[in-house]
């Protein structure tokens, strides 16, 4: 094998991880912006003006609008790293086509 394939297979691996890193990554994100949502359905249904949330090791008492504010700021915040993720992972696929066509012709040569 040539020093040109293997660094072309190299890359190709390469990428291949950082696809697997985004991907996990957005998993986590989507997940967290589900736990979000779940939340903010608790709170709307709530009957009380407060709620509690966790800071560290203490629950801190706090007006209900004031958790959903938070909450939604929160939630706009993974939407944004969402599309972030999108836009890199569609960016390293192309690239990985990009090496599997390089790698596929190194072969025939």
């Amino acid at each position: 094998m040539n020093m040109e394939k293997e660094d072309l297979i190299s890359q190709f691996q390469h990428y291949q991880q950082q696809l697997q890193t985004v991907v996990v990554q957005k998993e986590i994100l989507k997940l967290q912006d589900m736990e979000i949502e779940r939340t903010l359905q608790e709170l709307n249904a709530a009957q009380t003006k407060e709620g509690y949330k966790i800071t560290g090791f203490i629950m801190i008492s706090k007006p209900i609008d004031e958790l959903k504010n938070e909450l939604i700021e929160t939630k706009d915040a993974i939407n944004v790293k969402m599309k972030s993720l999108e836009k890199t992972e569609q960016k390293i696929i192309n690239k990985l086509k990009e090496l599997e066509k390089l790698v596929k012709e190194s072969e025939k040569k």
